[in-house]
C-alpha cells in the first residue's frame, strides 16, 4: 500500500490545502487532526510547528525525533493520531533513512 492508501483506510479524509503553515495551524487549532509532509526547508514549518507545540500537539520527523526542521520529514499531530500517523509512515517507507 501506498502511504496515502494506508492513510486513508484509517481515517476520513485526506486534505492538503498546499501551504504547509496554514495546514499546521489549522493542526494547532483542531480543525485538522494531523500533518505529514516530505522535503519543506525550515522557513516553511517553524511557524507553525511551534503553534502545534504551543497547544499541546507533537511535531517529530518521520521517526519520532526532533530534527525535523533539518531533514525535511515532518509529522505534527496530538498525541493519539501523531503516534498512528509515524506508525503508518514507518510500516509504508521502511527503507527511508533520515537525512541529516
Amino acid at each position: 500500500m501506498t502511504l496515502f492508501q494506508e492513510m486513508f483506510s484509517r481515517c476520513v479524509g485526506v486534505r492538503r490545502l498546499g501551504a504547509a503553515a496554514l495546514d499546521l495551524a489549522l493542526v494547532a487549532d483542531g480543525i485538522f487532526d494531523g500533518f505529514w509532509e516530505i522535503g519543506l526547508k525550515p522557513w516553511d514549518v517553524a511557524a507553525g510547528a511551534l503553534l502545534v507545540r504551543e497547544a499541546g500537539g507533537r511535531v517529530t520527523d518521520f521517526w519520532g525525533d526532533d530534527k525535523y526542521l533539518n531533514n525535511s520529514y515532518i509529522a505534527a499531530g496530538n498525541d493519539h493520531i501523531q503516534p498512528v500517523m509515524l506508525d503508518v509512515i514507518q510500516k509504508t517507507f521502511p527503507t527511508y533513512q533520515p537525512i541529516v
